[in-house]
């Protein structure tokens, strides 16, 4: 078994451990805290100064999770949860919020839908913003502005990527020549509050970016833009992930450091690593891979000049390394609940760029009356993204260069004089005690004399600033067995966040796999998210950038047109699977229904417009190759088992098809078709493909109203779709019955009857285990396969 050494026990470190772990490798992670794993991403207990027996929730910075993110949330569905007798994952306890509010100096505060509108209010605080909200931007500010955002969404990857990767979000805003309205509300509410970068510097590919995945989510009925957790970070995820992983036995260690990375020269591969503990004690570690899951300026000081001659590109983690700003946590402690805004608030006018959300709302199972000093009810969190900006109303002096209480109060006053403006939301009185970030130390008086500020911040934010993605490193080197883990790395997120860790620990781990020869399967890494209806846009910009042509919002007009036809298509997706949601499905059970959506739809149209035997045979297959595509991209086990299941009776059923076109001559198929005895080859099919859509509403059906209803739904079911599919199926010259059989809409009565029959028991065998052997849905399969002759059969003489 070989063994994995991961320096750092971040969100990008255990990460790599979690998916180490599962994919049989010995791993150790190293954490330089003593207390706590997570890095910047853990919440801390606070007993000021050990006076409160229970401590207080605080944290490095709030924490929320974005709907665009993907990795990080699949890891948390992997990691098990117990609410009392409820056994879930930590994924559950992720909870959406339903208002962005935009505070502003002497103006009352903007408040808008989070999501996309899904309830009265929802729409009528929408007409409100459109209609009612004097915003103090002018028309030509916001018609400008629209058409930057236009820019983005039609901009092809390859100019994002080397275009605007090279001009920052000022230039490309053109901010200097708008007001002061525009830069703050705009510009600046962007890149300073969302990653705590100035506009000066950040890139737009970043910013632009990050900016689209937010809009798209909140266009996107389907999506939840804005998502917290229902408690302290440690409470509802790091420690139960700690405790999984401990579970799976990977060694985690805390309190300790790396100081070298020491590498064999006639190998040029790393051969130890050298560690200390807190009390100055060093000793090398040795394993067979080395993964780097370190912030990038911890990483700088281990990339020592033999390292840099082994591989020139790391060279540029060094010039990486000042690429970084300060983005910390204040928590105000307040005697009541104050509610504020039910989801995050970000103050434009602020000095210092804050941001805040009151926390409490969130917490259903967590009680702050027992914590503290017991006059605690509720945390106002608030997230600091400027540090160098003089403050303005209790002292002149920027943030980093005040005393820890001077930093707090004019937090405080900054956030008063945000949102006291229509009504009075925010007194003194309120509050009870605060906590600003460990992080944030005092210098000493040496360190003060050479950098001229008082504050020094151990765990600074990675900025991605203009020109700086050259620099980044893959999550694999010249080096063989040393990769890197952390949110500085390339990836497709592309900003310093959990969701960037995650990735790049994915990738990382994915290195570990082909280095090693294992043959496990790698880590899924998805790229961002941009919605199909923007496509043909995209594409007639790559082919103007790839003639060296700037982009231009002029399109064709074929272009516009199916892109308005697209458009549509996406919303009405997007409210298909929010209306499918809401009903209590998972993504399976979202997939299987909309499968037999799309079954319906082509059929349909092959019936409207008599597409003839072939698009039967293009449905069936390629039916049956989206649903195998899809349990094997999910490792769907349970869907994997049902189309084995499904593919074998419709086998058998070619028996029951002889008997209906040469025992009675009931059923006629097309004579110019490649056959399987008497049936079309498709058919076996096509009949996995019918079973596993009309037994899975059965399946869900009897999940919440019991089996013995189940059976009479799904005959009713069976006897309703089937023969719709039918009657579809003879006007698209598929098949058709002999019109001497008695029927309605040129199908039999025995037929109705039959398939009714046939469907009836599929809730049974879609509640079985099916884990006894192997062979169960292929036993199965066959025994149903003789249900559906007997089926006929006995309707035949029925009805016949």
């Amino acid at each position: 078994m070989s063994k994995v050494i991961v320096l750092g026990g971040g969100v990008a470190g255990l990460s790599a451990a979690h998916n180490l772990i599962k994919r049989g490798f010995d791993v150790e992670v190293y954490e330089r805290n003593p207390m706590y794993y997570g890095g910047k991403a853990r919440s801390i207990d606070y007993d000021h100064d050990r006076t409160y027996t229970h401590p207080l929730p605080a944290e490095h910075g709030f924490r929320f999770f974005p709907g665009f993110y993907q990795h990080v949330t699949a890891t948390m569905q992997e990691i098990p949860f117990r609410q009392g007798k409820k056994k879930q994952s930590v994924f559950d306890n992720l909870v959406a919020t339903s208002r962005i509010m935009v505070a502003r100096y002497d103006k009352a505060p903007i408040s808008t839908t989070a999501s996309f509108p899904r309830s009265l209010a929802d729409f009528k605080l929408l007409i409100h913003d459109i209609t009612g909200v004097d915003s103090g931007l002018t028309r030509e500010e916001v018609e400008f502005f629209a058409g930057r955002v236009w820019q983005l969404v039609s901009s092809c990857q390859e100019r994002r990527q080397n275009e605007y990767e090279r001009l920052s979000w000022w230039q490309f805003t053109e901010a200097a020549r708008f007001s002061k309205t525009y830069q703050h509300l705009l510009v600046e509410g962007l890149t300073r509050t969302l990653v705590a970068a100035k506009a000066e510097l950040a890139s737009t590919k970043t910013g632009g970016d990050i900016f689209l995945q937010l809009i798209y989510c909140m266009t996107d009925p389907s999506v939840n833009t804005d998502r917290v957790l229902n408690g302290p970070t440690n409470d509802q995820w790091l420690l139960p992930w700690v405790s999984y992983l401990r579970e799976k036995h990977v060694s985690l260690q805390q309190g300790i450091s790396a100081v070298r990375l020491n590498l064999d020269p006639s190998a040029r591969q790393i051969a130890s690593v050298t560690l200390q503990d807190w009390n100055g004690k060093q000793w090398e570690v040795r394993g067979d891979y080395y993964i780097l899951a370190m912030p990038v300026e911890q990483a700088a000081t281990l990339i020592r000049d033999d390292l840099v001659q082994a591989d020139q590109t790391l060279g540029y983690i060094r010039q990486l390394a000042p690429s970084v700003a300060w983005m910390n946590g204040i928590q105000f402690y307040l005697n009541k609940d104050v509610t504020l805004n039910q989801g995050h608030i970000i103050c434009c006018d602020s000095e210092w760029a804050i941001t805040c959300i009151s926390q409490a709302q969130f917490w259903d199972h967590y009680h702050l009356q027992h914590r503290g000093n017991g006059d605690v009810r509720g945390v106002l969190s608030v997230d600091i993204s400027d540090w160098t900006t003089p403050g303005r109303f209790t002292t002149r002096k920027a943030a980093q260069d005040c005393l820890r209480d001077e930093v707090a109060e004019e937090v405080w006053a900054q956030l008063k004089h945000s949102l006291n403006t229509d009504q009075v939301r925010l007194t003194d009185d309120m509050r009870v005690d605060y906590y600003l970030d460990r992080d944030i130390r005092y210098k000493t008086s040496a360190q003060i004399q050479q950098e001229q500020q008082d504050l020094k911040n151990l765990e600074p934010l990675l900025v991605n600033q203009v020109n700086t993605w050259s620099l980044r490193p893959e999550s694999h080197c010249g080096i063989p067995n040393l990769f890197f883990a952390s949110d500085y790395v390339r990836t497709n997120t592309d900003l310093a966040t959990m969701e960037g860790a995650n990735e790049a620990a994915r990738r990382a781990v994915n290195d570990v796999l082909q280095a090693s020869g294992s043959r496990e399967r790698p880590c899924e890494v998805w790229p961002l998210h941009e919605p199909f209806c923007f496509a043909l846009l995209k594409w007639y910009d790559s082919r103007r950038y790839a003639k060296g042509m700037p982009w231009s919002g002029t399109f064709p007009l074929w272009i516009r047109a199916l892109t308005v036809l697209l458009g549509i298509l996406y919303l009405v997706r997007g409210l298909s699977i929010a209306l499918l949601r809401r009903a209590r499905l998972d993504k399976e059970a979202i997939f299987v229904i909309g499968t037999m959506v799309m079954t319906l739809g082509f059929t349909y149209l092959a019936a409207r417009f008599n597409w003839g035997p072939v698009s039967a045979f293009v449905l069936a297959f390629g039916m049956f190759a989206w649903l195998s595509s899809y349990a094997l991209a999910e490792q769907d086990y349970f869907l994997g088992r049902l189309l084995v299941f499904g593919l074998t009776a419709g086998i058998v059923e070619l028996a029951a098809d002889h008997w209906l076109v040469d025992g009675i001559h009931g059923l006629v198929y097309p004579h110019a078709e490649f056959r399987l005895w008497s049936s079309p080859l498709y058919m076996p099919f096509a009949w996995a493909v019918v079973l596993i859509q009309v037994g899975y509403f059965g399946f869900l059906f009897s999940r919440r109203h019991g089996l013995w209803a189940s059976y009479l739904f799904t005959f009713l079911l069976g006897m309703c779709f089937i023969p719709l599919f039918e009657w579809l199926a003879r006007y698209a010259s598929w098949w058709h019955y002999h019109k001497s059989l008695p029927g309605v809409a040129r199908t039999p009565y025995f037929i109705i009857l039959g398939e009714g029959l046939i469907c009836m028991v599929l809730p049974a065998i879609y509640n079985k285990a099916w884990k006894r052997t192997h062979l169960d849905p292929v036993i199965n399969g066959a025994l149903f396969g003789i249900w559906i002759f007997l089926s006929y059969f006995i309707a035949y003489q029925l009805l016949g």
